[in-house]
């Protein structure tokens, strides 16, 4: 009654030890237990000379400004621009009633031509007392007062001339000139206004825009960093870094500015310090007022090290970490000190030394310890298409030709 069940356990056992031994003869392993290495994308960094760049913001002046002020007292006879135009230096702007200033001047020339008519009848009384001193006609006091009367007729003359240059610089300020080249502004009087000599009102204001300043300020904090990280050499100062100036829209100006100089105090209210640019304007694009960034060269670190932000993170404290594919190709935490962004990368300062391998890409399948397969990413611009075998390979699949035979 027993041996039917004895029967059907053997041929059960039989059966269950053929299959094994099957199995290895076929070369096959019973799969690994636990997860395998998972497939990451990473960036290895290396050493490159790096251009540190601080964005500031700013507002644009112009170049020169000069406010047009009279120098005479008058009423406006005429308005000699047109509003808005560019007008070159010297050029007149506005036409005084100069009745008043021609006839001081017409007097002053009088003057000068009734010095000149004594200084000759001096002359010839002096030359001919000189003469007759001589024979003993006339005595050496009468020789002397005629000299002397000379003299005073030479002084004469040079006084009466003087009163006719100051009547004529008069009288040309009854034309009022630009005293700059450059573009003038809407005119504050019309034809027949009184102006006065010194009056505190411009009449118009002309300003050169071609070139234009851009006043930006930076934080006296950043200068003293910018001066340790020069002393201690892992920053060097260049000359002459052009500035790219960005405008309100965000687009980029064509034309590139030079720093012409920083100034040398510290605002007390703001704790910052004034830089400025000059930008070339031939376009006349920049207006005196406009608000601008401009994005200024500190210098250029010769040993920096560029990571791709996306390969950057930060705990629950705020500090900086990354994962490192270590030399085993597991996955390591590493903390970072990183102080400015350069386009979409961060420029480190401490945690990553070059040949690090940065993973970029999987942050979230991985874990400090995990095993992985790290693959290099693709330097930016490479189409996508080149890289769609390497990755159906990683993902375990054959690539279309091989599937298709």
């Amino acid at each position: 009654m027993n041996e039917r069940p004895m029967r059907v356990h053997v041929v059960l056992s039989t059966i269950a030890l053929a299959a094994a031994l099957s199995g290895c003869g076929n070369g096959q392993q019973a799969p690994a237990q636990g997860p395998g290495a998972m497939p990451v994308t990473v960036v290895t960094l290396r050493v490159e000379p790096v251009t540190l760049v601080r964005e500031l913001p700013g507002r644009t002046s112009a170049f020169l400004v000069a406010e047009v002020r009279p120098q005479v007292t008058g009423i406006v006879k005429a308005r000699l621009f047109t509003e808005g135009a560019n007008v070159k230096a010297g050029q007149a702007l506005y036409q005084l009633d100069d009745a008043t200033y021609r006839a001081d001047y017409g007097v002053a020339k009088a003057a000068v031509a009734r010095a000149q008519a004594t200084l000759e009848a001096a002359r010839l009384r002096a030359r001919r007392t000189g003469e007759l001193v001589k024979t003993g006609v006339v005595s050496a006091q009468d020789n002397d007062n005629a000299i002397a009367a000379l003299g005073q007729a030479e002084a004469e003359l040079e006084s009466s001339r003087a009163t006719l240059t100051a009547a004529g610089v008069v009288l040309g300020y009854a034309r009022i000139t630009a005293p700059i080249s450059g573009r003038v502004g809407k005119s504050e009087v019309t034809e027949g206004a009184l102006v006065k000599a010194e009056q505190d009102a411009p009449l118009a204001t002309v300003q050169q825009l071609d070139p234009v300043y851009v006043d930006v300020t930076q934080s006296s904090a950043e200068l003293l960093q910018l001066k340790r990280e020069l002393a201690e050499g892992t920053l060097e100062q260049q000359a002459a870094l052009p500035v790219t100036i960005v405008l309100e829209d965000g687009s980029r100006y064509t034309h590139l500015g030079v720093l012409e100089f920083s100034d040398v105090s510290v605002d007390p209210t703001t704790g910052s310090y004034l830089l400025r640019i000059k930008v070339p304007n031939p376009e006349r694009l920049l207006l005196p007022g406009m608000y601008v960034r401009a994005l200024v060269g500190n210098g250029v670190r010769p040993q920096g090290i560029l990571v791709p932000q996306q390969g950057i993170a930060r705990d629950p404290q705020g500090n900086a970490t990354a994962l490192v594919v270590g030399k085993d190709d597991k996955v390591e935490l590493r903390a970072v000190q990183v102080s400015r962004t350069i386009g979409d990368k961060w420029l480190v300062d401490g945690g990553l030394e070059p040949g690090d391998r940065v993973i970029v890409e999987g942050l979230q399948k991985v874990q400090p310890g995990a095993p992985v397969t790290a693959t290099e990413a693709s330097p930016p611009g490479t189409p996508a298409a080149t890289q769609a075998p390497a990755d159906s390979a990683a993902a375990g699949e054959k690539p279309a030709a091989a599937r298709q035979q």
